[in-house]
């Protein structure tokens, strides 16, 4: 019986037994992140720097690459570090849990002093983005980004912290089941519009062209 050998001779992965049974070649799989506790913490806090709404920990464990016990035991450790209770000096932020996620927050003590300096920093006028967004959780509120941004359809992100750091709204509360935050105004606003109450602003209805043309931007000037 004659064996033809030409297919074994021209391929050389058929010389390894292991080679060929392994299939055909892939792409080497990324780089395993350490998942020494230290290197999660660390990841964590760089997430948890930038984030504007709190996350869960599964969320949390997602964006870190990590098992959700782990990012747990971080976050432990980290609320402990930041209170000061593992010997180095108690910080003027924490990392607080709120309707079932976590964010940083700075401690109620110092809200002052921040609202001070942000207050000095800030521009005196608000840029007509500002105004429009403003406007829209004045007559929506309690209100979240995200709905916002519908009514307005751009992305309002920067928008809401601008007007959170001057005062003019604040997080009303946050709902449990998603984690969104919803905002409403502040009596700063009431001052800076010279009004009592909100029941003094004036009707939408008359100062639109019609129902989809969006808030006139002379509202709240």
């Amino acid at each position: 019986m004659t064996v033809d050998r030409t297919e074994t001779a021209s391929d050389p992965r058929a010389a390894d037994p292991a080679v060929a049974a392994a299939g055909p070649a892939s792409e080497p799989a990324p780089p395993a992140r350490p998942s020494d506790p230290a290197s999660v913490a660390r990841r964590l806090e760089a997430i948890l720097l930038v984030l504007d709404e709190p996350q869960s920990l599964v969320s949390l464990a997602a964006a870190v690459a990590a098992p959700v016990p782990a990012v747990r035991q971080a976050v432990e450790a980290l609320v402990a570090d930041y209170d000061g209770e593992t010997g180095g000096p108690r910080r003027g932020f924490e990392l607080r849990e709120v309707g079932g996620g976590w964010r940083l927050y700075v401690r109620e003590e110092y809200d002052d002093v921040v609202g001070e300096f942000v207050n000095t920093q800030a521009p005196a006028r608000l840029s007509q983005a500002a105004l429009e967004t403003l406007a829209v959780i004045a007559y929506k509120q309690p209100v979240t980004r995200g709905q916002v941004a519908s009514i307005r359809a751009v992305n309002v992100d920067s928008v809401v912290r601008t007007l959170l750091a001057r005062g003019l709204i604040t997080e009303v509360f946050t709902d449990p089941d998603t984690g969104a935050i919803h905002y409403g105004t502040t009596d700063q606003l009431l001052v800076h519009l010279g009004i009592n109450s909100l029941d003094e602003l004036p009707h939408i209805s008359p100062l639109l062209d019609d129902g989809s043309d969006g808030f006139d931007g002379e509202v709240l000037k």
